[in-house]
């Protein structure tokens, strides 16, 4: 990005005029980390495995304010009779939304999941230990879920256009919208500790489709300074000129990346997934603390670091994130400049593009025109492998693809970055590798991680078929469809549900399936295919 460029940038914020309406307000708050708020109590707690897992205590909310919880907790600690899962059941609460939903099989797919709808709605303006309030009513991912998750709904919001959901999609981009407006980004989820980092930037696309739907088709003039905002964020100068300056002085000094930038090339850049904080996860403190200290030779708070990243990315865990393409102990996140992320933010600036245009603001049109110009140049040369016809992550720091097949690789063709004869050798591959009876496997690695085989996942289903669509091959995405829309509906015939992610390769109906509410993109993504003529 040039000093020119950041100028504008800036400037652009301050020239917008057009301010989103978000309705009512919640007003900003700076929340900490649970970890950073209690302090010893929360390691403690955590530490000694009071609950299962993390995340429960992560979750949970104080009985009262904080400061008098840790007063009576530094009161009572010293006390012989002192017993610490009991001080806790005493001064926090947990609560669950499990709700009293059961799926009625006699119900048709297209039935249930337009009637489970309201079962994953949730609304809070409140704030409840870390769980942060949103403006409007939110749909979550399973019935006992209580937060949001970022890239999530984009996916989903394809399933309300397809039910006709308008309000539902409305409030996804309005709530969205304020957290970019107040806190410069969409963080992981409504929660506290995810405010360190963010998920694929999927914002752009949602207000696209928002756009669509009559009485929205303003939508993205509307949110030019919220997608200009990310977009800062992304490019690591959301904290304005001083940021910036930073990332200029890294460049400067030799150094490969600052933040989510890296630097390719005198005067390229591309992005990578990188999580502000280096410290355990709260919602995975003792099992991060556990796996850092089985790892030898490397530093703990890189390992945190690269965990953290590794949620960002949305594939939470899998071998493209993996050294070795195999083990977790390798897991180096931040060292990857990934294909998918890459690629949203081509499109991403030729929608920015596309607003100022529409807006009259022609230089700033050209700027951002001009940079999506060369990150499609960049890409290639860094993603595009000729000799397998394939994309690939790029490690930065070897100097090398990492040689993971994965389904990120359809993502430029979703985003219309591959030429025709590239889509055309993605294509070959996804047939002959990754096409399996119940849809496209993730990757062509089994490691034991959820985002690698043999799991297949519905939102990756969905790019790769629209992608296969920008080019053609509407037999092959008709094929991945028919076989994706089969498994989906043979365990819900089974079992009344929707999951998370689904074995693509062996028979259905002798696998084990957890009991959930949900899924919130499969059931989208399953209503928007069938919805299809």
């Amino acid at each position: 990005m040039t000093t020119k460029f950041l100028k504008q940038s800036v400037l652009t914020l301050g020239l917008t005029v057009v301010i989103l309406a978000c309705g009512d307000s919640v007003s900003k708050k700076v929340y900490k980390s649970p970890d950073e708020e209690f302090g010893e109590l929360f390691k403690e707690v955590q530490l000694k495995a009071i609950f299962p897992d993390s995340k429960t205590f992560a979750d949970a909310s104080p009985k009262g304010k904080v400061e008098e919880v840790l007063k009576r907790y530094e009161e009572e600690k010293s006390k012989p009779n002192f017993n610490l899962k009991r001080f806790v059941m005493e001064n926090f609460t947990f609560s669950s939304p499990n709700s009293k939903y059961v799926s009625n099989v006699k119900l048709s797919p297209q039935e249930h999941i337009n009637e489970i709808w309201s079962v994953l709605t949730r609304k809070t303006k409140e704030s409840s230990g870390t769980l942060v309030p949103l403006v409007k009513p939110y749909l979550v991912q399973s019935g006992a879920a209580s937060e949001t998750y970022y890239w999530d709904n984009y996916f989903m919001m394809l399933g309300l256009q397809a039910a006709g959901k308008d309000t539902l999609m409305a409030n996804t981009v309005l709530n969205f919208a304020q957290l970019i407006q107040d806190y410069g980004h969409v963080p992981t989820g409504n929660r506290s500790y995810y405010f360190s980092r963010s998920q694929p930037p999927f914002f752009a696309s949602m207000v696209k489709i928002l756009a669509q739907t009559k009485g929205f088709e303003d939508k993205l003039i509307k949110t030019l300074p919220q997608i200009q905002k990310e977009y800062q964020y992304w490019m690591s100068v959301d904290k304005g000129t001083d940021d910036a300056q930073k990332q200029n002085e890294a460049r400067k000094k030799g150094e490969k990346a600052y933040r989510k930038v890296v630097f390719v090339g005198k005067n390229d850049v591309l992005n990578r997934y990188f999580d502000d904080n280096d410290t355990p996860r709260p919602e995975a403190y003792r099992e991060d603390i556990l796996f850092a200290s089985k790892i030898s030779g490397r530093k703990a708070n890189q390992v945190y670091r690269d965990l953290r990243s590794g949620i960002e990315s949305g594939w939470n865990f899998s071998s493209r994130w993996l050294r070795d393409g195999q083990n977790m102990s390798t897991i180096h996140t931040t060292d990857i400049l990934p294909v998918d992320l890459n690629a949203i933010l081509y499109d991403l600036e030729l929608t920015l593009a596309s607003i100022y245009e529409a807006n009259n603001q022609t230089e700033y049109a050209q700027s951002m025109r001009q940079l999506a110009n060369k990150r499609k140049i960049v890409f290639d040369k860094y993603f595009w492998n000729e000799s397998t016809g394939f994309y690939f992550d790029y490690d930065f720091v070897v100097g090398k693809q990492t040689g993971i097949y994965s389904l990120a690789a359809v993502y430029p063709l979703f985003f219309k970055l591959a030429s025709q004869t590239q889509a055309e050798k993605v294509a070959k591959i996804l047939e002959t590798q990754f096409l399996q009876a119940g849809g496209l496997t993730t990757t062509l690695s089994k490691t034991g991680q959820q985002w690698d085989a043999p799991n297949g996942w519905a939102p990756l289903q969905y790019l790769a078929i629209q992608g296969l669509r920008n080019y053609g091959f509407n037999d092959l995405a008709n094929r991945i469809k028919q076989n994706w829309i089969a498994n989906n509906l043979k365990v819900y015939k089974s079992t009344g549900k929707m999951l998370d992610k689904y074995n693509v390769y062996e028979e259905i109906a002798g696998a084990k399936y957890p009991v959930q509410n949900g899924y919130g993109w499969t059931n989208a993504i399953l209503l928007k295919l069938l919805s299809e003529k």
